[in-house]
């Protein structure tokens, strides 16, 4: 630690410091960034880089579902143009139906024949953004059209594997049970196994994760953390397995409650106790939502607009962002307190910057918003603090996938493009599977007015991993004004070539739409190789990708 700090003061001071061999940082350097070859953190889980998937706006209907009768290109029904670009970046998982919406799905509404599936009232009916629909479409009633055969078939398209939330706080846990039994079990065993079969799919599906409810401090029931622990322990016990090894994530706080976990774990191991295996999540949802600086906690109140943002608002969402790292540490901290061989992983399946509405590309969009380079940026920091934990979180999900907050796409009856995020999750797929290496950043914190008082932000940060012998260094730059002239090494190995990519745009506000698709889009940046020294200039404002092919 020391040596470490040692670093980060030697970089501001601008002095001179001597790695390992020969090389020696100029001090003409706005940033160095040294990549600790010799400590490993772990591997990243594939699964940090997961989607999310509601009922929501047009996330299902109008995102992923288009009908299988529809003149929109599809596969079975669903959006091929989305399951192309899915690919690309190489999607490891999916959680779907939700979100609150599972809190009031029963999943036998969606199986069976689509003809005769019962329409319902979607959960999100009462959210008063809807009422500009007029009570119709799917978003206001479900049709039911896309069920669990249809998710299914969504991610064997895409190679995602899936997460199925349960519904706990209205279904008993004996639904739960034949809801994997009809996921589960092989065929011709059950009457469920042969409804499945029924449905074109004989052979069992292998779900392995299954969310044991949703927010349960909340919209999946309001129960307090002793309630939901007794629930937990109901739903989890005794549940079929099939040969499958299932993984249970618990519905764990809102943002950094460490009461609610306290309490949850207490509960969960008082009395006879409680060993259940297949309890290996710990659920954690963070949202930027709050850009009052402190004015105010209401939920609409306290919202920014996505595309009518100054220079404090830039800030203020990665500042809000930026809170998953203490999250992180602090719930990782509480739950070695009940469980010391970390078993239990924490699972961040849902986060990103969450404004008010407004900027929809339709308005059957509900919770649809604009996607700039603020929100690369914010999405970038957030999977770098992941990559940085990579022993700590083993699956997340960006919330959420198709016109809704944070998405990576839009899509429009036969209209589709994809927003900076797409970008981001392309550069930062060759991190899946590597191994996490710890790395340093030494740049002079940006300073900036908030309200009269004096704030700081740092300078640059971002993730590193190595895979076979190229090492990959994703790396934010938040500074809206400042170039970073940057020197990268990597300590105890010797490189042979080096390539970068950026992605920036010509403002704070650009933003891709379904006329000009590519007004944000990754360029190529200069990485020169000087002896055992990458230099890079890292624009403001920017996320960059580097590629070191070692000696």
């Amino acid at each position: 630690m020391q040596r470490r700090q040692f670093l980060k003061n030697s970089a501001l001071a601008g002095t001179a410091f001597a790695l390992t061999g020969n090389a020696l940082w100029a001090k003409s350097s706005d940033a160095r960034i040294e990549i600790l070859a010799d400590e490993p953190i772990g591997e990243i889980s594939p699964n940090i880089y997961g989607q999310f998937t509601e009922h929501i706006g047009g996330v299902i209907y109008d995102g992923v579902w288009v009908g299988e009768d529809s003149k929109i290109t599809n596969q079975h029904g669903i959006r091929s143009a989305l399951i192309e670009k899915m690919k690309e970046i190489h999607v490891p998982i999916v959680r779907w139906p939700g979100g609150s919406f599972a809190d009031s799905y029963d999943w036998k509404d969606g199986i069976g024949p689509a003809s005769k599936r019962p329409r319902r009232t979607n959960f999100w009916e009462v959210d008063p953004e809807l009422a500009r629909l007029h009570g119709k479409g799917p978003q206001v009633f479900e049709s039911n059209q896309f069920g669990t055969n249809e998710f299914i078939r969504f991610c064997k398209l895409t190679g995602a594997e899936p997460y199925l939330a349960a519904n706990l706080r209205s279904l008993p846990a004996l639904d739960f049970d034949h809801w994997v039994e009809y996921c589960n079990s092989p065929a011709g065993s059950t009457t469920l196994a042969d409804m499945r079969a029924e449905a074109g799919s004989p052979d069992p599906f292998k779900v392995r994760y299954w969310g044991v409810g949703n927010e349960s401090w909340g919209c999946g029931g309001n129960f307090t953390p002793e309630q939901y622990a007794s629930e937990f322990r109901r739903y989890t016990d005794w549940v079929p397995h099939y040969g499958v090894d299932l993984q249970f994530i618990g519905s764990g706080p809102n943002d950094n409650d460490i009461d609610w976990t306290h309490r949850f774990f207490e509960q969960l191991h008082s009395g006879h106790g409680y060993d259940n295996a297949s309890f290996t999540g710990w659920s954690v949802h963070h949202y930027a939502w709050n850009l009052s600086r402190g004015k105010t906690n209401d939920w609409v109140q306290g919202k920014g607009d996505a595309l009518n943002f100054d220079t404090l608002d830039w800030y203020e969402v990665l500042r809000e962002s930026n809170k998953v790292e203490q999250i992180v540490h602090d719930q990782w901290s509480t739950l070695g307190q009940y469980d010391q061989q970390h078993k239990i992983k924490l699972v961040v399946d849902e986060y990103g910057p969450w404004y008010r509405e407004g900027t929809e590309l339709d308005p059957t969009h509900l919770f649809g918003q604009q996607i700039t380079m603020r929100d690369a940026l914010a999405t970038a920091l957030t999977l770098d603090t992941f990559n940085r934990n990579a022993e700590k979180v083993s699956m997340a999900m960006c919330a959420q996938l198709v016109n809704n907050i944070n998405a990576l796409f839009f899509a429009h009856e036969d209209r589709f493009a994809t927003t900076p995020n797409f970008h981001i999750f392309a550069m930062y797929a060759s991190h899946q599977g590597a191994q996490a290496l710890r790395t340093e950043f030494s740049a002079p914190d940006l300073q900036y007015d908030r309200d009269g008082k004096p704030a700081r932000f740092w300078g640059l940060n971002g993730s590193a991993s190595r895979k076979d012998n190229v090492v990959t260094l994703t790396v934010v730059n938040p500074d809206l004004s400042r170039v970073k002239e940057t020197e990268v090494a990597i300590r105890g190995l010797s490189i042979k070539s080096a390539s970068a990519t950026v992605l920036m745009g010509r403002d704070m506000h650009a933003h891709n739409t379904f006329d000009q698709p590519d007004a944000v889009k990754p360029a190529t940046l200069v990485a020169a190789v000087n002896g055992d020294l990458v230099n890079l200039n890292i624009p403001a404002a920017s996320v960059t990708k580097l590629e070191v092919l070692l000696g």
